[in-house]
């Protein structure tokens, strides 16, 4: 009977690993139309998803006295503003098509990404 029943943990303990490991998760993306990104020592967090097809508000929120942080510059849809500190600044973006787009300081130095999915 103990065979038994450690052979049944054994294998429940063995399919918990499986599936704790190595099931697919599925990614589910929030139906919001505001994203926040704390910018302090970076861009927190580095990497936002937003849907294609509808209008997008990132608000950027400056917590680092670091003069490179001052701008945030988003190339592709030609944003460049002005981050005072702790004061929240709103970009709106209509991206169409789905891809990766960069944000980065006035001097390049600390990056941050958009991805449309």
């Amino acid at each position: 009977m103990d065979k038994i029943i450690v052979t049944a943990a054994g294998l429940s303990f063995i399919a918990a690993i499986y599936w704790f490991f190595f099931d697919k998760k599925e990614e589910t993306m929030e139906t919001k139309s505001a994203w926040d990104i704390v910018v302090d020592g970076g861009y927190k967090p580095a990497v936002i998803k937003i849907p294609p097809g509808k209008p997008a508000t990132i608000i950027f929120t400056r917590k680092d006295a670091n003069s490179c942080l001052e701008d945030v510059i988003i190339e592709d849809f030609k944003i460049k503003k002005f981050l005072p500190m702790n004061t929240p600044v709103a970009v709106t973006i209509s991206p169409t098509k789905p891809g990766a787009y960069g944000i980065h300081c006035g001097m390049n130095m600390f990056h941050g990404r958009i991805e449309v999915v």
